[in-house]
């Protein structure tokens, strides 16, 4: 199996972990990892680390993401989001447009977020919503994310739902850590009538896509068939995502051998550092660099396959 990134348009219902232990079925290896928890109600873009490739995903958890998302207005739930019981409801029918539209302002750009309490953070070396559901109260800390983009896009009054709910439909770009799932909640409550996300899908990590990404259906029919899978090999992975600084063979090897780099190339922390392949072969990517100080400093270097 080639080292590299698997893009895979993630079914609901299914959680990463799922997707994770699917995958090394069908590549037929255990090292297999992910850059980012998809929640098992929510669908899109989630990027496989295979072998090598795993040390690829701790630069890819950072990136920012897009999401398209449903927000639910007049509806609070224990979970902020549609899985979970709902504990309050208002008539959120009589909000203006206007008035949305200033809520969402206020929650974006810089911000100080509280995640839910059924999130994934660890509280005393327990996930919050182990806690959670074990019957203790959790408060989590707000800390800072950026909302780079938080657009609604439509409202529709849903009374087969509820009376006075309504369901608006939005597109976020945000920094990681970033929960929808509170930005949903924010706002219910920044506008007085509670809210909760009943539908999530991630559509961009950094600069990899969800457009035209096999779903894992798609992938175990490939395999099935005796195909191999779409893996991104390592270098291409990472010419999509970083900044990159070309070598030759010496550089290449005076990474390899741990002797250090003069400078050259962009002077950014995240650089992949690639060297051409041999007679025909695809090209290598030797090390992952920072670069943003007077010396290049490998934060990663990948041995020969």
């Amino acid at each position: 199996m080639t080292d590299g990134l698997l893009l895979v348009d993630k079914p609901a219902g299914w959680t990463s972990h799922d997707v994770v232990a699917r995958t090394r079925r069908l590549a037929g290896t255990r090292r297999v990892g992910h850059a980012g928890t998809l929640d098992p109600m929510a669908t899109g873009l989630l990027v496989l680390g295979i072998n090598r490739a795993t040390k690829l995903l701790t630069f890819l958890v950072g990136c920012d993401k897009t999401y398209t998302a449903t927000i639910r207005l007049g509806q609070t739930t224990v979970t902020d989001d549609a899985e979970g019981d709902v504990t309050a409801s208002a008539d959120a029918t009589g909000l203006s447009e206007a008035t949305i539209r200033t809520a969402i302002a206020g929650l974006t750009g810089d911000i100080e977020q509280v995640p839910s309490s059924v999130s994934a953070i660890k509280v005393d070396g327990k996930r919050a919503y182990a806690k959670v559901r074990g019957g203790d109260e959790v408060k989590l800390k707000a800390r800072p994310v950026t909302v780079s983009t938080f657009d609604l896009r439509s409202i529709e009054a849903r009374p087969e739902i509820g009376p006075g709910v309504l369901d608006l439909e939005v597109e976020v770009e945000v920094s990681s850590g970033t929960y929808v799932r509170a930005l949903a909640r924010d706002l219910g409550a920044a506008l007085g009538v509670g809210g909760h996300l009943t539908a999530l899908r991630r559509t961009r990590v950094g600069r990899y896509r969800v457009d035209d990404v096999p779903t894992l259906e798609e992938l175990t029919s490939r395999v099935e068939a005796g195909d191999s899978l779409p893996v991104l090999p390592m270098a291409d992975a990472a010419r999509a995502q970083f900044a990159v600084r070309e070598l030759d063979e010496a550089q290449a090897r005076t990474l390899r051998y741990g002797q250090k780099l003069a400078p050259g190339g962009p002077t950014e922390a995240v650089v992949a550092a690639i060297a051409p392949g041999h007679e025909g072969e695809p090209d290598d990517l030797v090390a992952i660099l920072d670069q943003s100080g007077p010396h290049p400093r490998s934060s990663v270097v990948f041995p020969l396959a």
